[in-house]
């Protein structure tokens, strides 16, 4: 027989210690670009909780209110040092609760967040009790609402630090009495409300004879307050960086980030004078100033044949390490951070320390890249998804094809420093150029030069071409001695109708 009571103010007045986790859902730790190798706190005072219909007041100066959907934990029974296996059973009750707070003051007080999300009330938790020991822990699920659009809808299947693992981790070293409130953790899709707007959320879930218990939807409006905080301390204050991360993504602050990359020195008219010549030309004149190590060897193409010049942008792996693969390789890692940050024109160069035994780069965020107008894709790792990335329309160059994920020899680790690529030192900036001969670097400073001298190399290898289809012996033609040079010259002098 399933029940579930309402929550009440006895239960919120029962509450000695809250107790909130920073990281807790996989989809949350993506957005911050890191997982938590053990499970971080906060402690939250009992006054900060509210009830369900109570008000979210926001006090004059505060831009930026918080909401973040969550699971609850009530306890029922005093813990002590329990073991894991121990743990869930000391949990009374589960219900729905929505820790807000106010971003602008998180700044004073970093990770303990005392001020931000301490006020009184901000912390609204219920409606309804679901018991504990009558729900599985993990398939519950909790959903956030802002004036009836969903925000928020995750499972507590994939949580990083499951429940049970909370409550015997915290009771290692603190009493947890009967009242006490663990706030979970929240789930991507946190963001900010505005005065007017109506927020709600909700946990569900089985029960272990295959019933369906909720919570129903704990709902609170957010105010405009009369407070004015006095200067007898911290004031409010945001910077672009805690919009983006109040609101979830920059898009939704309504922010476009600052991009601090020096701008590519390649205007259309250099671009079109690279792609109108060869990579060996461009080799020659690389070797002519002393640039003999200038060749990104060894790679294939998805694309044979197919022309790019690029900016080079880089991303560099280390080898595997599990626990560095951990903390690092999952979220929003680096090689999601490059390819995200990819602009018009720019070529990803991946430093895959030529390890052929997994993938690099697969068709996902190879789309990625196309569609932000990327050149190409580089990497002397291997290509995973090779048939859909060489279907794809932008080009790129791999070791090899490898089914493999990234996991199995790679951490993604460092964007934009100089890296080591197919046998090239790469420098973010540098001017690629590929072609079906191979691919070759440019420093920035010698492109124009470059550019300007093949060119006038091709220009004269063609004129030089055509006369040996005349007959002519290539003996003292190629290269040319005087009296064919001269001609050259006098070809030159008479008008583009003349030379070829």
């Amino acid at each position: 027989m399933h029940h579930q009571e309402q929550l009440g103010q006895d239960i919120i007045d029962a509450a000695g210690k809250v107790i909130a986790v920073h990281l807790n859902y996989p989809s949350r730790a993506a957005q911050r670009g890191r997982t938590p190798a053990n499970p971080s706190y906060f402690l939250k005072p009992a006054t900060s909780l509210g009830l369900d219909g109570a008000e979210l007041a926001r006090p004059q100066g505060v831009e930026a209110l918080t909401v973040e959907g969550e699971v609850a934990l009530v306890i029922g029974s005093r813990a002590r040092n329990v073991a894991l296996e121990d743990a869930w059973a000391h949990v009374g009750s589960v219900t729905a609760a929505n820790d807000a707070g106010f971003a602008d003051l998180r700044w004073a007080d970093k990770g303990s967040n005392l001020r931000s999300k301490g006020a009184d009330g901000i912390a609204p938790i219920g409606p309804a009790l679901l018991p504990a020991q009558e729900v599985d822990p993990a398939n519950l699920r909790v959903r956030m609402w802002i004036n009836g659009e969903l925000t928020q809808d995750d499972t507590t299947s994939t949580l990083i630090f499951p429940f049970a693992q909370l409550v015997a981790d915290l009771s290692r070293l603190m009493t947890l009495e009967p009242g006490d409130i663990i706030l979970t953790g929240t789930p991507a899709g946190a963001t900010v409300a505005q005065p007017g707007d109506l927020v709600e959320v909700e946990v569900d879930g089985a029960t272990h004879d295959g019933g369906h218990l909720t919570t129903g939807r704990l709902a609170n409006k957010v105010v405009q307050s009369s407070l004015v905080l006095s200067p007898v301390g911290a004031l409010p204050k945001l910077t672009d960086a805690d919009r983006i991360d109040a609101w979830g993504s920059a898009e939704a602050a309504g922010i476009t980030p600052a991009d601090s990359r020096p701008a590519s020195i390649l205007t259309p008219e250099l671009t079109e004078k690279l792609k109108s010549v060869g990579t060996a030309t461009l080799s020659v004149q690389l070797r002519r100033r002393g640039m003999q190590n200038c060749h990104i060897e060894g790679l294939i193409p998805t694309k044979p044949g197919a022309k790019v010049v690029g900016t080079a942008r880089t991303l560099r792996y280390i080898p595997a390490r599990e626990d560095l693969f951990k903390e690092f390789g999952g979220g929003y890692n680096a090689q999601k951070r490059a390819v995200d940050s990819l602009r018009p024109g720019d070529i990803l160069v991946m430093d895959a320390r030529g390890e052929k035994g997994s993938g690099t780069l697969g068709d996902v965020l190879a789309l990625r890249a196309q569609v932000l107008g990327a050149a190409a894709v580089i990497t002397d790792g291997g290509i995973r998804d090779f048939g859909p990335v060489s279907a794809m329309d932008i080009p790129a160059w791999g070791a090899n094809a490898h089914p493999a994920v990234l996991g199995r020899r790679h951490v993604p680790w460092s964007v934009d420093e100089t890296v080591a690529c197919g046998g090239a030192a790469v420098v973010p900036g540098d001017v690629i150029v590929g072609d079906e001969d191979g691919l070759v670097v440019i420093p920035a400073n010698l492109a124009e030069e470059v550019a300007d001298d093949a060119v006038a190399q091709e220009r004269e290898e063609a004129w030089v071409a055509e006369r040996v289809a005349e007959g002519n012996a290539v003996d003292g033609l190629f290269p040319m001695n005087a009296v064919w040079r001269a001609k050259y010259e006098e070809s030159l002098a008479a008008g583009p109708e003349d030379q070829p």
